[in-house]
């Protein structure tokens, strides 16, 4: 599933853990590459972790990360970052799928990601491969502990929309299903599959007869 983050590529190291004390470590950097990592857009960045709740980060750890993924001889996009990409874009269907109605308490920290992801003040440049949407796969990270199981049962209600709209016969959008009939669907199945267990464990045949023996 999408939401399983344990499955994924981890991201760099150095981001996994708040950052030491910047002031007694005045020279540390602030580049990636030749990039300067801009102290507004950083701070603004982490003011999104923090609603979050999500430690922030500072610049060192963000250059240390660039190089650790420049010193993996990465694709243009690592897999870490495509996969939280693809969570990303998980996130952007459930939200724009009018049949589908998110628990409330997911509704903000799905518009953080989605509106950072299409926003247009991102903390790294998008020309600058292979760390370009780090700072997206990042926000990624902090959000989804709030947003995983939701988007579970988005995709799982996906899933079991797709089954009913192939029993029908028809397209997806042609019939009325929403969250109720997800959770009606989803027990059906699941009813069906104990049933299935407990067939596999016996059978529909009789037993054998018992035996009684005579002796004349």
């Amino acid at each position: 599933m999408y939401a399983q983050l344990a499955t994924l590529a981890p991201l760099p190291a150095a981001l996994q853990s708040p950052a030491g004390t910047s002031l007694r470590h005045p020279s540390r950097r602030h580049h990636m590459g030749d990039f300067l990592i801009e102290a507004e857009a950083l701070a603004h960045f982490n003011q999104l972790l923090v609603r979050l709740r999500h430690f922030p980060l500072d610049p060192d750890q963000l250059a240390t990360a660039s190089r650790e993924l420049a010193g993996h001889a990465a694709p243009a996009c690592p897999t870490s970052i495509q996969q939280r990409l693809q969570l990303a874009g998980a996130v952007e269907q459930m939200l724009a799928d009018a049949t589908w109605r998110p628990a409330g308490e997911v509704v903000a920290p799905a518009r953080v990601v989605v509106d950072y992801v299409h926003g247009q003040h991102a903390l790294i440049p998008g020309s600058l491969p292979p760390v370009r949407q780090l700072d997206d796969a990042i926000l990624v990270d902090a959000a989804w502990p709030h947003l995983a199981r939701e988007v579970d049962c988005y995709l799982d209600f996906r899933r079991l929309r797709a089954i009913e709209a192939e029993l029908r016969g028809c397209a997806v959008g042609q019939f009325s299903f929403d969250r109720t009939d997800w959770l009606q669907a989803r027990r059906a199945e699941a009813g069906l599959i104990a049933h299935c267990r407990r067939v596999g464990e016996n059978s529909y045949l009789p037993g054998p007869a018992a035996r009684s023996f005579r002796v004349y």
